[in-house]
Formats: structure tokens, sequence, C-alpha cells
């Protein structure tokens, strides 16, 4: 029985989204950084096809493209983001497609098919940065417009941020 002096209390789950753990310093970033910057080697050495010196070439200029990524993933994981959380407070009773897309972005995306669109928009969207970056690195370290363009657009299908696509209810 409610009184006139009670007040109504909400509790929300604050469940996160895999993806978004990735940014928040911790543990995890001393085998993710290792592991994304040697990710980014073997993609770069690989997309090199058999230029000479590809080894310095790479030695020198794989931390930046990893620099790229991870400024990349962040782009897209802060749009993500903010779709989710204008998603999920558009207001009402939670039971809405629009709020279902909201939560789904933020548990598990195959729920529902504009939570899957909208995911992989911000893929796409850190993908594209992710061939901008590369493609200005890899020219001004020397590389001329097409091997740079042809690199890149590898680098960026490769790397891109599937992981924004894994259920974070397998986690929790």
């Amino acid at each position: 029985m409610q009184t006139k002096n009670d007040k109504s209390i909400r509790i929300y789950n604050i469940l996160m989204p895999i993806w978004l753990l990735v940014f928040f310093p911790s543990y995890l970033w001393l085998i993710l950084i290792p592991a994304n910057y040697l990710i980014d080697r073997i993609v770069l050495r690989w997309s090199l096809g058999d230029m000479p010196d590809k080894g310095v070439f790479c030695r020198k200029n794989t931390w930046k493209i990893c620099l790229a990524g991870f400024l990349s993933d962040f782009v897209g994981a802060i749009v993500l983001y903010l779709i989710a959380m204008i998603l999920a407070g558009w207001g009402g009773d939670g039971t809405s497609f629009i709020e279902k897309a909201g939560d789904a972005i933020m548990l598990d995306p195959f729920k529902n098919i504009s939570a899957v669109l909208l995911v992989a928009a911000a893929i796409a969207l850190s993908a594209g940065c992710i061939y901008k970056l590369d493609k200005s690195i890899l020219k001004k370290a020397g590389l001329d417009m097409e091997q740079a363009r042809n690199s890149a657009i590898k680098l960026a299908v490769i790397t891109a941020p599937y992981v924004y696509l894994i259920p974070s209810k397998l986690f929790y």
C-alpha cells in the first residue's frame, strides 16, 4: 500500500555492452594493446605485397596504424553508445520497438533488426575512419596513392570493430 508521501523508485539495469569495456582502463589493456598491434602489423605486412624493406616500413608505421585504429573504434563506439542512450530513453514503458532497439544495441543486437543495422552502421563508420586515417598515414610514410589506398582498404575491412556485434549476454 502506497501512502501519499511514498515516492516511486525506478531501478535500471546497468549491464554494459562488452565492447564498451574496452575503453575503461583495466588489465584488459595489457592484452588488448599488444594483440591489436600484432594484428595491425600482420595485416599491414600482408597488404604491402612484395615491397622491398617492408619489415622496416612496418616497424616504423604500425604504431601509427594501431593508434588510428583505436581512435576509429572509439568514434564508432561513442556514436553507437549515444544512439543506444537516445533510443533507450525515448520515453514510455520500455516496450516500444524503438526502446527495444536501444536495449538490443547494448545487450544483444541480434534481438532486433534495427539494432543489427545500427551496429553494422557503427562498424562501417569505424571502418571508414580506419580507411581515411590509415590512407593518410601510409601516404605520408612514402607509399604511392594506389598502394596506400589498397593497404588502407585491407586494414579497414580486416580490423573493423566486429566486436560490437558480440552479445553481452554471453558474458553476464
